[in-house]
């Protein structure tokens, strides 16, 4: 009797499983597989057969991660996994010491995700000194690894000792949920319930609110573009804030109360791009950045700065702390509202799933 085939995914918190790897999980479970999550979180997870809460940690200097790997180390060697597919950071640091001896016993095979290295060109010197060496030393651990932008690509195919690198532009978007007309109806309602005027031009950014991210450099410009004369502009803001409200008080001492919305996290981001009329990131640093390819499937003009991810899909990016000339970008979109087109359809889904279904049937060999 042949035994069931078993797949594990690991990430540090549950909102990167329910965010990105749904569609994942649903395949592994239609291909009949008993499907594993391990996270440090409770959520509960579709299409997950079991749930493994470890106590993982975002920083790497956390004494809990070495109790984490004593827990996945555990958690492998009784499951015994086909497949291991790790994603961020820490959550692929662990797992890859964790697996070690499994990959060897077990023949478990491990797939590692970079969402974006945290060194890159341009980064501070100490993420080099820091997570290069790991991330070099863990690639030999690891039958496949995944980037999602050229950047880490390159670096990863060029300089790590995994033999098996691959090249998937993200991890897929819907388009279907960004397809459907909107009427004009349903756009001044949701307007008026955000305090935007008809008349108001509405930029968005969707993002954990973050130095990373870097939305108080964009307060700054909305501030100034304020002060020359651009009454009627909104921003929108969604997402979680990991800044515990510093930028909602920078606003507040920069007179935006009124033309800053910070939404939190929402579940209506393609009714929120619909009902506006730029997509912006001011970002320092992406993997490839998901935001930014939802704006491209509602064909909204976009304002992106220069950082790995963003040049990617964004061919005229902006230097990161070329405010002027972002500011400049900002107005002549005002100036001009209208539409773009993108080629977006190698980041929808649908494909993606495909791509990524060639690597995991790869690695049942």
């Amino acid at each position: 009797m042949n035994k069931e085939k078993k797949v594990l995914f690991v990430a540090t918190v549950d909102s990167h499983i329910l965010q990105f790897h749904i569609p994942y999980l649903k395949w592994f479970k239609e291909n009949g597989y008993e499907v594993h999550v391990a996270t440090n979180g409770e959520e509960k997870i579709p299409y997950c057969d079991k749930k493994h809460k470890i106590c993982v940690e975002r920083s790497p200097i956390k004494i809990n991660n070495l109790k984490a790997i004593r827990q996945l180390t555990k958690i492998i060697n009784n499951e015994k996994f086909d497949i291991i597919h790790c994603h961020t950071p820490m959550g692929s640091v662990v797992t890859r010491i964790a697996a070690k001896k499994a990959r060897k016993k077990y023949g478990t095979k491990v797939i590692y995700t970079a969402h974006g290295f945290h060194f890159f060109k341009g980064a501070p010197i100490q993420n080099w000194i820091i997570f290069y060496p790991v991330e070099k030393w863990l690639s030999k651990y690891t039958d496949c690894l995944i980037a999602i932008n050229q950047e880490d690509y390159d670096l990863a195919k060029n300089k790590f000792w995994c033999n098996n690198v691959k090249f998937v532009q993200g991890v897929g978007v819907d388009k279907n949920r960004f397809s459907y007309v909107m009427s004009e109806e349903e756009k001044n309602k949701i307007r008026k319930e955000l305090g935007i005027d008809k008349k108001d031009f509405v930029i968005i950014y969707p993002a954990e609110l973050s130095k990373r991210k870097n939305q108080g450099m964009l307060l700054d410009i909305i501030k100034e573009l304020k002060d020359e004369g651009y009454k009627n502009i909104k921003l929108l803001l969604p997402g979680l804030d990991s800044m515990n409200g510093e930028y909602q008080r920078y606003a507040e001492r920069l007179g935006l109360k009124d033309e800053v919305k910070f939404l939190g996290y929402r579940n209506d981001i393609p009714k929120l791009m619909k009902i506006s009329n730029l997509a912006v990131s001011v970002a320092k640093q992406e993997g490839l950045p998901v935001n930014l390819i939802e704006a491209m499937m509602c064909n909204l003009p976009i304002v992106a700065t220069n950082c790995r991810g963003n040049r990617d899909l964004i061919e005229d990016s902006v230097e990161i702390d070329d405010i002027e000339k972002i500011k400049e970008k900002i107005i002549n979109n005002i100036k001009n509202n209208s539409t773009k087109n993108y080629e977006k359809d190698k980041y929808e889904l649908s494909n993606i799933l495909n791509e990524m279904e060639k690597i995991y049937i790869e690695m049942q060999k």
